[in-house]
């Protein structure tokens, strides 16, 4: 391995979503959040966690936009979609997936629901990590999240790149009993972190425009 570590994130960006939105009620903060968050500061500040020769490459993040909720929720895709000009603004490489509809039957009485899960975000999650090695883009991947989900990947590459760091990176209060068994590499990230690493009030684009923090966030 080379003496630099070329380092790269994939974000699971609803896990960290709800675990910045729990870190909001438990920091006690009242009419704003920890939500507007500067992924790409965020994971550079622990890149001292990694090696003291990491050198931080890039940062993927996956998610959706919740379409669905539109009806109840009018504003969530709009917030969602300022977010994300933002991260790509700072040259966070966003990835977007979709909800799927679902019905689900229940056996006692019979009655149909209508649920909407996320679909394909893990999956890209997947390739990407091998992609990033197979690339030569990373000697290090950090996977920001606590779902287990991610977990057949990270076998296959252990298997497949065994010189290659892979580590995690637990969103606030996601630490995952069986991602730790994965890799000797993972630390989690705190709440206060999160309020270290906001971006500015407005934030202003290359182009001059201006993304306002949404006001719940």
């Amino acid at each position: 391995m080379s003496s630099i570590i070329k380092t790269v994130f994939l974000v699971d960006g609803f896990n960290l979503y709800h675990s910045a939105k729990d870190a909001s009620q438990q920091l006690g903060l009242s009419g704003t959040g920890t939500k507007w968050l500067d992924i790409r500061s965020l994971c550079s500040s622990y890149l001292h966690l990694i090696d003291r020769s990491a050198r931080f490459e890039k940062v993927y993040y996956f998610s959706a936009y919740a379409t669905h909720l539109q009806k109840f929720s009018p504003g969530t895709v709009q917030r969602h979609r300022q977010y994300v000009t933002c991260l790509e603004e700072t040259g966070v490489a966003v990835e977007m997936a979709r909800f799927k509809r679902k019905y689900i039957t229940c056996p006692s009485c019979h009655h149909t629901t209508e649920r909407y899960e996320e679909k394909e975000t893990d999956v890209a999650m997947a390739i990407k990590l091998l992609e990033v090695f197979i690339s030569g883009e990373a000697d290090a991947v950090i996977l920001v999240t606590g779902d287990t989900d991610c977990a057949p990947a990270v076998r296959t590459a252990q298997q497949l790149f065994p010189h290659k760091l892979i580590g995690f990176a637990f969103p606030h209060g996601r630490k995952n009993k069986d991602l730790i068994n994965l890799s000797p590499l993972h630390f989690s990230m705190n709440g206060k972190s999160y309020l270290k690493y906001q971006f500015p009030d407005p934030f202003v684009l290359s182009d001059g425009r201006q993304v306002h923090k949404p006001t719940t966030w």
